[in-house]
Parts: C-alpha cells; structure tokens; sequence
C-alpha cells in the first residue's frame, strides 16, 4: 500500500514499497494527483508492467546527447563522427532543454517541418530550407539516441518517438554528370594546383569510383601495383572490398606512391601537416576543391559526383551490374537502379547491331 505524505512546501509525496521493486517516490501538487499515481503504479506492479520512468523525466536530452556523443560517437567511422557532431548540436540547439521522458511525436513532428522549411538567414532576411535527406539523418540520430537509452541506459522510457513521426520523403539521387568541355576545363585547373595530391585524387575519383574519404585515408600497404588493385579494408558500408585499377589508375598511384615529399612519419598516401598533437592526418582537400571548381562555373558540382560519373562509365563500358558493385562497392542491386537508363541505352544500340530477318 503506498503512502502519501503532505510535505513542508505544500506539496504531497507518494511513496510505494513493494517487495521485490525498488521503492518508487514521486511529488505531486495535489493529493488527489499523488494517490491516483500510486493506484496506477501498483497496479502496473502486480501485473509486472512497471516502468521507472523517474530517470528519464530528470535526464535532459542536453545530458542524453552529451553521453552519447561521448559513448557512442567514438565507436563510428572517424568521417561520420566530425558530421555526427554537428547534427548533435542542432538536436541539442532545439530539444536541449527538454527531458527525455517530455519528448513527443508532436513535438519531434514541429522539428522535422521547421527544419524543412529552414532558419531565417540573418543577413537576407529569407529562409534556407533543409535538404529532406539532411532532416532524414537528423531524425535518425535522434532515434537512436532514444533506442540506446532504452536498451542500454535503462532511462525508463516507454517508447522511441520518434519511430512513429513520418520521416520526409528521401530525395532522388543525383545524376549529374561531367560533359567532355567541363571535365576537360576541371582537370585543366586541378592539374595547375601546387599540390599534386589534388591531381592525384581527383583523377583518382574518376577512374575506380572509391569515395573521397575512400581515397583520402589510403594507406601505402592498400595499394598492390603489381596485380593493380586497391585493398579497402573499411569503407562506408562497413564491409571491405578490392577495387581493380585502370591503367591511368594505376599510373597514378604510381606517381602518387613516388612522392619525394614524402615525410617518414606517415604511412597515408595522401598525407596533410601535423596536428597540434604532432600525428598527420588526411589531405584535407575540400576547400581548394570548392575554389577550384567554381572557377571554372562548376558550381553545382559535387565531389561525390565524379564516383555516379565514374560508375557511369562503367555501365557504359558494359560491364555487367554484379562487376560494377564489385568495383563500387554498392551493397545491393536495387542500388545500381538509378543506372539502368544508361544500360537500357546500350541494349539499343546493341539491337540495331542484330541481324534483320525480313517476312515474305
């Protein structure tokens, strides 16, 4: 039988006892309040029901996040975990001050429509709109935070809520492709970079198809020139794979692997300057690839781009789906679905190729 006690402050404490669950006390500000939830409590207990939701109603999603960021993100690919970061700020920047037990489908629905429809720039007055896929990946992170504090941290929480709000609608995959004056006018500028490992990666991304941060944490021993593969042993899928190399390829892993600034101190082939911490990292590329591409009114131009061009081309070349998986790495077939256009194409001009029977 629970106890219900008037405190100092006007308030009424519940207090349950029950052998074989921890006691369970909570305040309320009515009396009426406080016995309802003892009736509602040890009822659940009797029919082994019973949550202790007190964690999650005193745990902020601020403090949820925060543990998670320290837990959690670690164990992730080093790439995913400089983006996870940020996308655990603006979780934090709107839910931050909420428990987690306050959480509701309501209000995860007002954050997936703002986000959708964008903050209000300062400086023009006007909105900027969210990518559905980058609010798809922000939901997704806040899900599993609330999965791992069920599972994991035992938080008392009843439900993920955000399982039951509708998720925007993932956009179509980009198709844009390279014209034979763009590519000529963008490799024209990479080659003039000071830096050769610019020359180097790009061309790189265009042959074999592997991912910038694919390309950019290569280390020596992955590449094995004399039977011309490349040996990923991590990759974005989580699942290693070998890419075979072209002979322009090849060639430039040569002049990569060649080097003669070449430091002692790394094994990466595409090697930056050292940290504070005195430990080389990847060439960090991304901002003079911005410049560079815009220079020559590639504005709209993706880096993830040069891979759908170099996958293109594979289909192109009529190599069959299951080979280019093999070399892009692509987990299932209904990946390699935005191609078939491509392959479609070529059957075509196969058909006219076949010899013509003519009825009499």
């Amino acid at each position: 039988m629970a106890t219900i006690v008037a405190t100092n402050s006007g308030t009424w404490k519940a207090v349950i006892r029950k052998i074989g669950w921890p006691t369970t006390i909570k305040t309320f500000r009515l009396k009426k309040d406080a016995e309802d939830w003892a009736r509602r409590t040890e009822d659940e207990m009797v029919r082994g029901l019973y949550i202790q939701r007190a964690p999650s109603e005193r745990t902020s999603v601020k403090a949820a996040i925060e543990r998670y960021v320290l837990e959690v993100t670690p164990t992730k690919r080093p790439a995913s975990q400089t983006t996870e970061l940020r996308r655990a700020e603006t979780l934090k920047s709107y839910f931050g001050a909420y428990s987690m037990a306050g959480i509701t489908p309501n209000l995860i629905a007002q954050f997936r429509d703002t986000r959708l429809a964008g903050d209000i720039d300062k400086k023009t007055g006007k909105r900027r709109p969210r990518a559905a896929n980058t609010v798809r990946i922000e939901l997704a992170l806040l899900s599993h935070l609330f999965s791992i504090a069920i599972s994991e941290w035992k938080l008392g929480l009843i439900y993920n809520p955000v399982q039951v709000v509708r998720k925007p609608s993932p956009a179509p995959g980009r198709n844009r492709r390279l014209t034979l004056g763009e590519e000529t006018a963008l490799l024209a500028k990479v080659d003039a970079h000071s830096n050769p490992m610019l020359r180097w990666i790009v061309r790189i991304a265009l042959e074999t198809g592997m991912r910038s941060s694919e390309i950019a944490s290569l280390k020596r021993g992955q590449i094995d020139l004399a039977h011309r593969v490349v040996n990923l042993a991590e990759t974005k899928n989580k699942t290693s794979r070998t890419v075979p190399l072209t002979l322009d390829a090849t060639a430039l892993f040569k002049e990569a692997l060649a080097n003669p600034i070449r430091p002692i101190d790394t094994d990466l082939v595409f090697f930056g300057e050292p940290g504070r911490d005195g430990k080389r990292r990847p060439y960090t590329f991304n901002k003079i690839w911005i410049t560079l591409k815009e220079s020559v009114g590639l504005k709209d131009l993706h880096f993830h781009d040069l891979r759908h061009e170099a996958v293109s081309r594979f289909v192109e070349g009529g190599l069959g789906d299951q080979e280019v998986a093999a070399i892009s790495g692509h987990k299932s077939m209904q990946m390699l679905k935005r191609y078939t256009h491509l392959r479609s194409a070529t059957l075509v001009e196969r058909l006219d190729t076949l010899p013509r029977k003519h009825r009499q």
